[in-house]
């Protein structure tokens, strides 16, 4: 059945797709928290580096604390905006990321190895795992948000 605009069909997979953010803010939500993501995971590893995490200003737990509370809550709006609106394109650049990060568990266990002694993973693991958990979650509405879900 052709639409007002063509002689394409609406029942085709492309009329089906979810063609590029929904909203126009979607996309800047996501860089957003990509750069956030990035500097809050700073923390557990100069946390995880240092030998005395008693000698930081009371201001770097706080601020730890408060990029990573603002990070979760970020990364559930999105997850929330991209309900229903992942695509195959998006899943498909989700399980790409997923076999290049995948590779993260083996870096760890060299540098456990290597450098085991020389880090406090006790002031660290806490923070990279849990962020490991968010970004694994939420990385399919990161996509979607992103525009990975373009056409073409």
């Amino acid at each position: 059945m052709p639409t007002e605009q063509g002689d394409h069909p609406t029942n085709t997979s492309a009329a089906r797709r979810v063609t590029g953010p929904q909203r126009p803010w979607a996309r800047a939500l996501a860089i957003t928290v990509a750069v956030l993501f990035v500097i809050s995971s700073a923390f557990p590893a100069a946390a995880g580096l240092s030998k005395n995490t008693a000698a930081f200003p009371k201001l770097w737990g706080r601020l730890d604390v408060g990029l990573a509370f603002v990070l979760g809550i970020l990364a559930l709006v999105i997850t929330a905006l991209a309900e229903g609106k992942v695509n195959q394109q998006a899943v498909a650049a989700t399980y790409r990321a997923y076999r290049i990060l995948i590779h993260g568990i083996l870096v760890m266990l060299v540098v456990f190895f290597l450098a085991g002694d020389r880090i406090t993973w006790i002031n660290c693991l806490t923070g990279f795992a849990w962020r490991a958990w968010l970004l694994a979650y939420s990385l399919p509405a990161w996509f979607t948000a992103f525009g990975s879900n373009t056409p073409g």
